[in-house]
């Protein structure tokens, strides 16, 4: 009877402040992973671009060295070759296993 009269705007404040403290945490959390997601997608991109730079050139001579005619038994056009199969596939396994560790 005193909620219908008016008599009771103390607790619905105390609710109101508390749903407010309550939705303004939330949002603080939701921002916090958000920020997250961010931080792990620049780091992701800033990894293939180190990756790419880092084999960019050993792709270069090893297609130089493929399409100029060397021979592929030669022991540096086999190492170039072998290091621009390994060297993705191998950026691509700790890829995969970062991605299995977080997602466990």
């Amino acid at each position: 009877m005193a909620a219908l009269a008016g008599m009771d705007a103390g607790h619905d404040r105390d609710v109101a402040n508390r749903t407010r403290r309550v939705v303004r945490t939330s949002l603080g959390v939701m921002r916090d992973q958000e920020a997250g997601r961010h931080r792990v997608r620049a780091m992701a991109l800033a990894a293939i671009l180190v990756t790419l730079l880092a084999i960019g050139p050993l792709v270069w001579y090893a297609v130089d060295n493929f399409f100029a005619g060397e021979h592929l038994g030669d022991v540096a056009c086999q190492f170039g070759l072998w290091a621009c199969i390994f060297c993705p596939a191998l950026v691509a396994a700790a890829l995969v296993a970062g991605w299995l560790k977080n997602r466990s």
